[in-house]
């Protein structure tokens, strides 16, 4: 006989009230565990995804401006348009994918997708006589971007707002360490290679990308819209809208990377020592990247922003005021530095003011909005470049960069 006895409440005894709390309870802890599990596999798979494109990419970038010019023939406006072109027309792909995304619950084919398309438009630059033929696999390699608003609105799907930062840093610092390690695969293999094969062997790498997404991701609905999201929704229109004015004013004065590797090879750097700099600039950008997500989560992604754009003053300060080796060198870490606070803290700025349901269409607007400003953004560098100096592009960024630091005073956050 227990000694204890059973408490009877409406025919059921407390006992068998507490077993049955005991199983729900371990049931919602398996459950939660297997989401945190898929959310782990999902930021990893991601991460290594990215850094595999990035490396593919990276083997093309350094020598990318000196191919176009040296080996094609263009000249700066040239180049300019083509780096810019890609990015206006692609811009506006960005913002379908991120619109349908939202539309059809999808995310998972345009990530794959995406890395395919880069993969394809690296065989066709290897193929390439003449520079016009650049300019269909320069709209594919950046059309390939497809991927990356439904990718971002997975992964704002999956964290919190203290995490959200710190994930977005991740995934930039994966870009930016694969860029290391396809820079350093372009210096070893360069002069063993030429430009040809090692644009070939640069799709290798966004090929496993591919097959990494299509294996390890699994589509998941997105969460529902919390009550306090249901009642902020409505109210972030128009400052979304001022946030898409600023980062149009600051992407018209952030030209391409390239402009930044023919101004160290004028200046004096050998072309064979180019692709140094550039891994200077990667390796500054996949360090910074992850730290300066996290302080985004800690002080707020306004303050990361003022920071990211002071970085970018620095930049053409240095240019324009300064005439030795060692401040070309520093132009680059300050470079990297600028786009590792820079690219995480905008995205988790958008995910954040976004409504659930539709983040991926935020995302892409927002993606398009900064690609359509890249046509204008690099061909008028190259103008200004070519028609009154090399200091030109560099000032016209510095006074656009600091009328966004103004912009960015009005901006509400969620922080």
């Amino acid at each position: 006989m227990t000694l204890i006895p059973i408490i009877q409440i409406h025919g059921l005894d407390i006992q068998t009230v507490f077993n049955n709390f005991r199983i729900e309870n371990r049931r919602k802890n398996r459950v939660s565990n297997s989401r945190s599990a898929q959310a782990k596999k999902t930021v990893t798979t991601f991460a290594l995804a990215s850094f595999l494109n990035d490396l593919g990419s990276d083997i093309i970038y350094p020598i990318w401006p000196l191919f176009v010019t040296s080996v094609l023939g263009a000249n700066m406006a040239v180049l300019g348009l083509i780096d810019g072109l890609g990015e206006a027309v692609v811009s506006i792909s960005k913002a379908l994918s991120g619109y349908i995304s939202d539309k059809t619950k999808k995310r998972k084919i345009f990530i794959w997708t995406g890395y395919l398309m880069g993969a394809i438009s690296r065989i066709g630059y290897a193929l390439s006589t003449v520079w016009p033929h650049l300019i269909p696999f320069r709209i594919l390699d950046r059309a390939g971007k497809i991927r990356s608003a439904p990718r971002d609105a997975i992964v704002a799907d999956i964290s919190t707002p203290k995490t959200r930062g710190k994930i977005f840093g991740l995934l930039r610092s994966a870009d930016h360490l694969g860029a290391v390690f396809g820079i350093l695969i372009c210096i070893f293999f360069f002069n063993i290679l030429g430009y040809r094969l090692l644009f070939a062997m640069a799709a290798v790498p966004s090929l496993v990308g591919a097959f990494l997404i299509i294996r390890n991701i699994n589509e998941a609905k997105p969460p529902a819209r919390s009550p306090f999201e249901t009642k902020k929704a409505s109210k972030l229109d128009r400052n979304f809208i001022l946030f898409l004015i600023l980062s149009a004013v600051f992407a018209i004065g952030s030209f391409s990377y390239s402009f930044l590797m023919i101004y160290a090879k004028e200046f004096g750097f050998r072309v064979s020592f180019v692709p140094v700099l550039y891994l200077v600039y990667s390796g500054t950008a996949s360090l910074s990247a992850m730290p300066f997500g996290k302080l985004a989560d800690r002080i707020g992604r306004k303050a990361v922003m003022m920071i990211a754009f002071l970085l970018w003053i620095l930049v053409g300060l240095t240019v324009v005021f300064t005439q030795h080796y060692t401040a070309v060198v520093v132009i680059f870490v300050l470079f990297g530095m600028h786009k590792g606070a820079i690219e995480p803290v905008q995205k988790a700025f958008v995910s954040d003011i976004a409504p659930v349901e539709l983040r991926a269409s935020y995302l892409g607007t927002y993606q398009m909005v900064i690609g359509l400003c890249a046509l204008p953004a690099s061909l008028i560098a190259g103008l200004l470049w070519d028609n009154i100096g090399v200091n030109m592009p560099f000032i016209v960024s510095i006074g656009l960069a600091g009328s966004a630091m103004g912009l960015l005073i009005f901006i509400r956050s969620n922080d």
